[in-house]
């Protein structure tokens, strides 16, 4: 769906507005221009081609209900970006990697339960040295003692968003339960995850987005 809002500003607010308990509706909001001004475009389930929706840029984004990824290329390949509830004035308020600022699909992310437990292992195929954790968000594995590279992970619950360095910095990784046995797996050129943090939206925490470390 495209609008010509007639004033987005003094509408984000209302759009941010959590909906009414027991209803689940993911909702995404795209503006063309940066801080939520020019044309707007509505999401309430995955595009896998933004620019077939009639989609010519993303400039900003609000999402009311989330958590959703966004990926750089279509059909969900590609760079990802990961948008929990909150404001998106310009493209370095989701990402600090301008390695490009285009974002060409989206998908919602369905947030199953409270609890989280992931293991990321040293050499392909869950073998090699490891890291657990288990209901914590970690800024830094090298503070933690571990040193080695990532090349395969298992998440057994929660979803979770590592980050190619120490403080959620670099390119992002989105981890849903399940096994990723090389790196390819799960979309990294190469083998190096030194952050992770658990994604806990709107359904089990008010409070929302998420704010990185600067």
């Amino acid at each position: 769906m495209a609008t010509d809002p007639q004033n987005p500003a003094s509408k984000q607010q209302q759009q941010l507005q959590q909906p009414p308990p027991g209803t689940s509706t993911l909702k995404l909001v795209i503006f063309e221009q940066e801080n939520f001004q020019g044309r707007q475009h509505e999401l309430t389930a995955l595009c896998n081609n933004l620019v077939e929706a009639g989609v010519e840029k993303v400039g900003s984004i609000l999402v009311p209900c989330g958590p959703w990824v966004g990926y750089e290329q279509d059909n969900c390949k590609g760079e990802q970006y990961v948008f929990e509830k909150g404001e998106y004035p310009r493209w370095d308020s989701w990402t600090n990697n301008r390695r490009s600022n285009a974002i060409s699909a989206f998908r919602p992310i369905k947030v199953d339960g409270q609890e989280h437990k992931i293991i990321l292992f040293e050499n392909p195929s869950f073998a090699g040295k490891k890291i657990e954790i288990i209901d914590d968000d970690v800024p830094s594995f090298n503070a933690h003692g571990y040193k080695e590279q990532v090349s395969s992970v298992r998440v057994q619950s929660g979803i979770w968003v590592a980050y190619q360095y120490p403080g959620y910095r670099g390119c992002q990784y989105l981890f849903e339960k399940g096994e990723y046995k090389d790196n390819s797996d799960f979309g990294a050129q190469i083998p190096q995850i030194q952050s992770v943090r658990r994604i806990r939206d709107m359904q089990w925490h008010r409070k929302g987005i998420f704010h990185p470390v600067n």
